[in-house]
């Protein structure tokens, strides 16, 4: 199977243009009760934010063997490449920046909209106890 590879430099300076502007604004609008660490990781919030993205264009089918792909082929790209595990615990934090970065980068609404509903039958689901027993 053909895996698709993407320039990591376009896609990086469109994520960081927009990092660029979100943080600041993120930082000042969460709780300030809270007092959480942000301590410097050694990817930025753009890099981190570039993996994921190019990864669900990639084609690959779990994020595993994607990062190992990076770290083999695209390590002069991401010199400060963290390990899987340390990678995929610090990937919470990047679900409100992806989210904001997504709903900016849709594009102009038309008014347009289509719905392909053919194939979908809706079905009725009964519940089933997990615990009974068949006789």
């Amino acid at each position: 199977m053909e895996r698709i590879l993407m320039d990591f430099t376009e896609l990086f300076c469109v994520v960081d243009d927009f990092c660029r502007e979100f943080e600041p604004l993120w930082y000042q609008r969460l709780i300030a009760g809270c007092r959480r660490r942000r301590r410097k990781s050694r990817l930025s919030l753009s890099e981190r934010m570039t993996i994921v993205i190019a990864f669900h264009a990639s084609g690959y089918r779990d994020f595993k063997h994607y990062y190992a792909m990076l770290l083999a082929q695209h390590r002069a790209d991401f010199p400060g490449l963290l390990s899987y595990a340390r990678f995929v615990r610090q990937m919470p934090v990047l679900t409100v920046p992806l989210c904001a970065y997504l709903q900016t980068s849709y594009g102009q609404h038309t008014g347009i909209a289509f719905v392909e509903l053919t194939g979908t039958i809706p079905t009725k689901l009964t519940a089933i106890d997990p615990h009974a027993t068949t006789r």
